[in-house]
């Protein structure tokens, strides 16, 4: 709905009854007709496409290996699968898009939850080498206006899912606004900030230019929030899938004709070559990428990539749907949990491994629970958190600093009791209220403090404002057949069953989860690292393509690589993509 006076648009035929009502084609009732009940139908074309997005028209490919997997991974088994259509990124976010969301989180959340700031700072400390002069990108590249064009980095999956939120938030905020339903309102303070859960849930009234759209129901005030069925908000932000990603680098639709395609992609370009052939351009380089050792950027006077580290945004030659930089520049996070066989066990329609399946929290009558005005933590990951801190620092930290740790850990454990007892928010009231101000509180003698305050940010979950989620429950499942557990990471691939043979198939969804002995097993509470010898993990996130330190290997689409989703690199960013909803080609339209 691209309407610039969407209020006048929509609220004037509904008002004026000679203009005649739409009639339902299965009941012949009037739609918009008060008399009628008042059940609305808003006129809509298609969905708008938010800022920065390209539309990516989905098909059937072989995602997987085209290359010689010469590392041995085995870990991209070619197999056909299908991707709807969806919107990307044309580029990768960049340092600017980065800081215009420190500016807003620090504005709203600085002055009572300066954590929140915290979590959301890149590590610039990713650039240093114990062997090479990186000091000036530690410096200067996030913040430096030189480098606002190029892409983030330091920025680990968290994190970039975060941005995600943020940015659906943003960008909805801003329609309403653009559509006369909301006034500008940037005195927003802690909870009291634009969130599209909480708006469409009836939990966030401020700012508001008019009362709302005209509510046709004659048992209602008169007036009400815009709801997902007008079709004026847009769907959320998010990572793109493995699938998605891979699809859309390849960018097949400039290579194919009716349904053949013509010449199977090694690169997002035609042919083997990592040179542009045309004549115009005849021997430069396509891509940001390492051609050989030593060899960054090729020689002075001739620069083959005319890039030393990364390159802006915006560089080299787009691939067929529009999208720069989907081989070189930098690597990107993707949604996907990391498996080595998951190509073997997904599904071959928008296949995907990593979904936890929530709901919203309720109270006993089936009423929605208000939003969240405090920061919700990983209390079991603080708890692992601290025990791996102490046995780190143990021969380290003098007295103050001990004492404040083992009372650290006492609040924690408090917390964790409260959880299993479900009582979510009390237990997070002891993080907030209690260790975090225990940490800020700290004497001269504490120089841990700050540390232990930035890693604290680090497992926040949720922020303030944020409706309240939780995983659902198998009893909530009981009669369903396509799922009854939440969690579903493991599924055919780490969980019991792919260890056991005292479970059948059948058993799955009823089965407890457990670690213990698991082929993807990670540290527990009290357990040591070295007792684990695999990386692989629930937290073990994909990320693909080939950055500015790569070989022209990562550039094909289909190798896979995996990081922990706390940490990141200097070669590691990201850009969003959005769900595409209705026709896959626009307008309604088919071929």
């Amino acid at each position: 709905m691209k309407a610039k006076n969407l209020f006048a648009l929509l609220v004037a035929p509904l008002l004026i009854a000679s203009c005649g009502y739409e009639k339902s084609s299965i009941t012949g009732w009037n739609y918009n007709d008060p008399d009628n009940g008042g059940f609305q139908k808003y006129p809509f074309e298609e969905q708008e496409t938010g800022p920065n997005l390209v539309l990516i028209e989905g098909g059937t490919f072989t995602m997987g290996r085209v290359e010689q997997d010469f590392m041995y991974d085995w870990n991209n088994i070619p197999r056909r699968a299908t991707v709807s259509s969806f919107y990307m990124d044309q580029t990768e976010i960049s340092n600017f898009h980065w800081l215009e969301y420190l500016y807003w989180v620090k504005r709203v959340y600085g002055v009572d939850y300066p954590e929140l700031h915290k979590k959301a700072l890149p590590d610039t400390l990713v650039w240093r080498s114990k062997l090479a002069y990186n000091e000036p990108y530690v410096d200067y590249y996030l913040r430096h206006p030189a480098y606002r064009d190029y892409p983030v980095v330091g920025v680990n999956w968290l994190q970039a899912s975060d941005f995600c939120s943020w940015r659906t938030d943003r960008v909805n905020e801003y329609i309403l606004i653009r559509e006369g339903i909301l006034d500008h309102y940037p005195d927003q303070i802690g909870e009291d900030n634009f969130n599209t859960d909480a708006y469409l849930s009836n939990q966030y009234n401020s700012g508001k230019r008019i009362e709302g759209l005209p509510d046709l129901n004659q048992n209602s005030s008169g007036y009400r929030n815009v709801k997902m069925e007008d079709g004026i908000l847009l769907p959320k932000y998010r990572l793109p899938t493995e699938a998605e990603w891979e699809f859309a680098a390849f960018g097949l639709i400039g290579n194919s004709v009716g349904e053949r395609v013509v010449e199977r992609r090694l690169y997002p370009w035609n042919g083997h070559a990592v040179r542009n052939p045309d004549e115009a351009y005849i021997g430069m380089m396509l891509a940001n990428f390492k051609r050989g050792r030593g060899d960054n950027m090729g020689v002075a006077g001739k620069l083959n990539d005319n890039a030393d580290v990364t390159a802006p945004v915006f560089s080299y030659w787009p691939n067929d749907y529009g999208l720069y930089n989907m081989a070189g520049n930098v690597s990107e996070w993707v949604m996907d949990v990391y498996r080595p066989l998951s190509f073997e066990d997904m599904d071959d329609f928008r296949p995907f491994r990593g979904n936890v399946f929530n709901t919203k929290e309720r109270d006993n009558e089936g009423i929605l629970l208000d939003k969240y005005d405090i920061p919700i933590y990983n209390i079991q990951g603080l708890i692992n958190y601290l025990v791996e801190f102490q046995d780190n620092t143990s021969e380290t930290v003098n007295d103050q600093e001990f004492d404040l740790i083992a009372a650290l850990q006492e609040q924690a454990e408090r917390a964790n009791q409260l959880l299993i007892d479900d009582q979510k928010y009390e237990a997070n009231l002891v993080i907030v209220e209690e260790s975090i101000e225990a940490i800020k509180g700290a004497d001269e003698m504490v120089k841990i403090a700050p540390i232990l305050l930035k890693d604290y940010s680090s497992y926040i979950t949720a922020r303030p404002g944020e409706l309240r989620y939780r995983e659902s429950k198998v009893e909530e499942n009981i009669d369903r057949r396509n799922y009854k557990r939440s969690d579903n990471i493991n599924f055919l691939d780490g969980d019991p069953l792919s260890h056991s043979s005292e479970l059948s198939w059948s058993d799955y969804d009823n089965s407890e989860r457990t670690e213990t002995g698991a082929m993807y097993a990670y540290p527990g509470q009290g357990e040591a690292m070295e007792d684990y010898s695999s990386l692989i993990n629930d937290q073990a996130r994909v990320y693909k393509g080939a950055s500015w330190n790569d070989r022209a290997y990562w550039m094909v689409p289909g190798t896979r690589r995996f990081l922990d989703e706390r940490q990141s690199l200097s070669t590691l960013g990201f850009r969003c993509a959005m769900d595409r909803v209705g026709s896959p080609v626009g307008l309604g339209g088919s071929r």
